[in-house]
């Protein structure tokens, strides 16, 4: 399947669509952006506004020391910074002097920080003071390695540079097909790819307010948050605390928020609890993901007024892969997939080939390509509106000792359009008698339990799950059901951690 963005056109209008032009590099960008959206504020950041000339005025004098420190061409350079101004101005000028971003998640310890820039290699550090505490085991191990205060220096200021598409941008920590985290390697073509492509699908596109609450040394913070907010000429408002999160959106008062589904499931939540859209009358949309996104979400932020776009990405396809434009009449689908990628679907498993892909893992022998198309480990089905559908991990498939091979994630999607399921997962259970069999475990979604009118919610849950599991074809029928009192352990984007071995009966 080659994908074109045409078929996002009739989602904004003609004038808007024609605006949306792909950029070769991150410099390119910004060249674009200085010119166009000076005196626009970009970035607010603990009280501060700082408009595009504002922040290039920084990002300049941060470049001249980060071209005294490397004194070399093609340098890699690494960040440690929280989000913040600090983080823009730093991966704005290592990359636009054609240098590669090392982006480190600020919550690393000193010993991994050290060991990442030996595996990277690592030319220099640009960190932020606040996490100086942190550099103690380079200073000690590598006295002469470069560290660079992101405050930079009043010093005159050194211009971007033409970069090429193909030059490597960024350095971005993933767990690729295996778990294990490694650095993915992202060209400027395929940053700029992921940055432009957050612009199709949804109406209005430039000059919007977005509020952060991503981390940047996400890809998901950082390429549909950070970089198509400035590509768009929109303010980037910093949430420095998601605790405040909702302080910050009655001050801001946002147009568009990136989100996981978790948080946006919280914000629902707490609307419904207290009667008003808590996330502000002027937001217009949520573009969600890095998670499975329940149908659920989407028809209850549509009443409040406020579209939900699920979408489909990976570290490794810098970001973005599809957009659901359509997502109340498809609310199961990831969406159209965008341009300049060919996909494949191989044994029910995702490939994709195109100027969006990762250049490799570096210093890791792992090959996840095969004849020139990335193996994403995802399974998937595209239906005949060209629309893509995600039903599951391979390494997550269960195999039944009679045979049956099951995505769990595809049995779980069934139970989920329950409106009283907020979260489920399905897995191998282990019976007195030895044999193996499939179990749901379910998050009930409380505020559609208290508008249970029976006697016995738990038991009306129960037989609403099993009439639901009848519907199953017999091979993905589960056989135990359990209802939680408290959620899922989660990974840190929020992703359900998945039991690794059956669970016995006598466990539970």
């Amino acid at each position: 399947m080659t994908c074109l963005n045409e078929a996002f056109k009739k989602y904004t209008d003609e004038v808007t669509f024609s605006r949306i032009k792909k950029m070769d590099s991150v410099s390119m960008m910004w060249e674009h952006c200085i010119k166009e959206y000076s005196d626009l504020v970009a970035i607010e950041d603990g009280g501060n506004k700082y408009t595009y000339s504002e922040v290039e005025k920084l990002t300049s004098q941060l470049r001249t020391s980060i071209v005294a420190s490397t004194q070399k061409e093609n340098a890699r350079v690494g960040i440690l910074s929280t989000n913040s101004i600090e983080f823009v101005k730093a991966f704005i000028a290592i990359t636009t002097l054609g240098y590669t971003a090392v982006v480190l998640p600020p919550q690393l310890d000193e010993k991994t920080i050290y060991g990442c820039t030996m595996k990277f290699g690592m030319d220099a550090l640009v960190y932020e003071e606040a996490l100086e505490e942190k550099l103690n085991v380079i200073k000690a191990a590598n006295p002469g390695f470069e560290l660079i205060n992101s405050k930079g220096a009043e010093v005159n200021g050194t211009n971007w540079v033409k970069v090429d598409a193909k030059t490597p941008c960024c350095i971005m920590f993933t767990g690729g097909t295996t778990g294990r985290s490694k650095g993915a390697l992202l060209s400027n073509q395929a940053v700029m790819s992921g940055t432009v492509n957050g612009c199709y699908g949804y109406k209005e596109v430039f000059n919007q307010r977005y509020l952060l609450v991503l981390p940047f040394s996400h890809v998901f913070g950082l390429i549909r948050n950070l970089m198509t907010s400035l590509y768009t000429g929109s303010d980037l408002y910093i949430c420095k605390n998601n605790k405040d999160m909702f302080k910050d959106v009655a001050v801001f008062r946002p147009t568009i928020l990136v989100m996981v589904p978790a948080l946006a499931e919280m914000a629902l939540n707490l609307s419904k609890k207290f009667g008003k859209n808590m996330l502000g009358d002027d937001l217009q949309c949520i573009i969600c993901g890095a998670a499975h996104v329940a149908p659920y979400l989407i028809k209850e932020y549509d009443a409040i007024g406020v579209t939900l776009l699920p979408g489909y990405g990976l570290t490794e396809s810098a970001n973005l892969v599809s957009g659901n434009p359509e997502a109340l009449t498809k609310p199961s689908s990831v969406g159209i997939p965008y341009s300049d990628q060919e996909l494949r679907i191989v044994d029910g498993e995702l490939w994709i080939k195109g100027v969006n892909m990762m250049d490799g893992y570096i210093g890791e022998d792992e090959n996840p390509y095969e004849d020139g198309y990335f193996k994403t480990g995802d399974l998937a089905r595209i239906d005949e509106d060209g629309f893509l559908y995600i039903t599951g991990r391979i390494k997550e498939i269960i195999v039944l000792p009679n045979g049956e091979n099951i995505s769990p994630a595809e049995v779980e999607a069934k139970f989920d359009e329950l409106s009283f399921v907020q979260a489920s997962q399905v897995f191998e259970f282990v019976l007195e008698s030895g044999q193996h069999v499939l179990a749901l475990e379910i998050v009930p979604r409380m505020t559609e339990v208290v508008k249970l009118s029976v006697e016995d919610p738990k038991t009306y849950m129960l037989e609403e799950l099993q009439k639901k599991n009848e519907t199953l074809p017999s091979y993905q029928r589960v056989n135990k059901m359990f209802i939680r009192e408290n959620d899922f352990d989660r990974t840190p984007s929020m992703k359900i951690k998945r039991y690794t071995q059956p669970i016995e009966a006598k466990d539970r």
